[in-house]
């Protein structure tokens, strides 16, 4: 049995679109949303420990350990083992972070996905990729969709998901340098709630540049950088923010294209382009 995992992808996420179409009793917002995976992300790597401890090996800036996702995952999925075995097994989690924190693109979601993925795997806990969606659910909304395992139609507070089709598409994404707190997006009072609900048929039938990002226009307002990098790569195509902010995103079916507007981004702004991908680099490690 193996005691190690190394370079485990942790994708970022687009939301190609996304559409508030209503809130519950309780407060969350209902959603829909087309996801796509991104070859770019975080890289993580774990070592099984023997004494039960939970330990993140590297410090990320600003994410204390007890509230990292990764090690919530892992102390989530440890509670588990314990309960079905009586066994309490420990790992050392090496994270790479490349994703930014507040940037729309998933990265602590798709930290804790690929951290439930490896664990399952190395503590040979044989969790099914449903056993370990609803894990995920309990430490966001956006985690059950990187244990999915592709490309998928969001509906719900974005659990509820169906495989979806996307054509293969290069992005740039611009990083705009901020952090953008996902509460005060969806508290804003002036926030639309009743956008009309869409069928998946009416994404798949043309889905560059469908719908829209309804937290765009609240966040765009709330933070400059935000409104000067989607003037900025507007000017190459259909530019949008992904999730609540920050990242700006516009797709290019010709990568060569991409780098054009790569080669033209103004001083001091950070940018990077990624293809997107149908499946996550880590499903084959899934019981379905």
């Amino acid at each position: 049995m193996t005691s190690r995992l190394e370079n485990c992808p942790a994708p970022a996420k687009l939301n190609l679109f996304l559409h508030v179409i209503g809130r519950r009793a309780d407060g969350y917002h209902l959603l829909q949303t087309a996801f796509q995976l991104l070859e770019h992300g975080d890289t993580l790597h774990f070592q099984a420990r023997a004494d039960g401890a939970i330990h993140r090996a590297t410090p990320v800036p600003g994410v204390p350990e007890a509230s990292d996702l990764c090690v919530r995952a892992a102390r989530l999925l440890q509670a588990e083992v314990s309960r079905r075995r009586g066994q309490t097994p420990g790992a050392d989690i090496h994270l790479d972070k490349r994703l930014p924190l507040g940037g729309g693109l998933g990265g602590g979601s798709s930290d804790a996905a690929t951290t439930l993925i490896a664990l399952n795997h190395l503590w040979q806990a044989r969790l099914t990729r449903a056993e370990l969606m609803a894990l995920g659910l309990q430490l966001g909304a956006d985690v059950p969709f990187f244990l999915f395992g592709q490309n998928a139609f969001g509906e719900g507070i974005g659990e509820a998901l169906t495989p979806l089709s996307i054509p293969e598409q290069w992005y740039v994404v611009v990083e705009p340098g901020i952090e953008v707190a996902t509460a005060d997006i969806f508290s804003a009072q002036e926030l639309t709630r009743d956008t009309k609900p869409v069928k998946i048929l009416d994404f798949s039938d043309s889905p560059v540049g469908f719908g829209k990002n309804d937290l765009q226009e609240v966040a765009s307002r709330m933070h400059a950088p935000i409104r000067q990098a989607l003037s900025w790569l507007s000017g190459y195509g259909a530019a949008r923010m992904t999730g609540s902010g920050a990242c700006v995103f516009c797709p290019f079916s010709d990568p060569q294209q991409a780098d054009v507007a790569l080669a033209a981004l103004p001083a001091g702004w950070k940018a990077w382009k990624s293809r997107g991908i149908a499946r996550h680099p880590l499903d084959h490690l899934l019981e379905s």
